[in-house]
């Protein structure tokens, strides 16, 4: 059994694409729109195969989305050094956007740091 791909709605669709492949590496097939409901989607694919469903339509509700709710927190990508974690922190810094934590060694020994990415969502990154 295995996680076939997560799935997460987004107000700026375009923006949403544009950070994880710019930030993340990802690679997107061509875009979704259902006419009638003006449902819009992406799949977003990662180099271990890993896919990320981005979606919208019109009638989204966005809650503010306090960091310590309850319900699925972050997403965490794996980008294979230390180095890695440091210099994506550092870019995604530099570009504006918030780090919550680290870069650091975790309690139980992972090297990690989380930043608020894209609308407010926790992006945790990690060797």
């Amino acid at each position: 059994m295995y996680i076939e791909h997560i799935a997460m709605y987004v107000n700026d669709l375009e923006k949403t694409k544009e950070f994880f492949i710019k930030y993340l590496g990802a690679k997107s097939n061509n875009i979704y729109h259902n006419k009638k409901t003006n449902f819009k989607s992406y799949f977003l694919t990662f180099d271990s195969g890993c896919r990320l469903e981005i979606m919208t339509k019109p009638e989204l509700v966005d809650d503010v989305k306090d960091l310590k709710r309850t319900g699925f927190i972050h997403i965490a990508f794996s980008v294979g050094s230390k180095e890695k974690v440091d210099e994506l922190t550092e870019m995604l810094k530099e570009d504006g956007y918030e780090v919550v934590s680290g870069p650091r060694t975790t309690g139980d020994g992972y090297y990690e740091s989380c930043i608020v990415g894209i609308e407010g969502n926790q992006i945790e990154i990690t060797i």
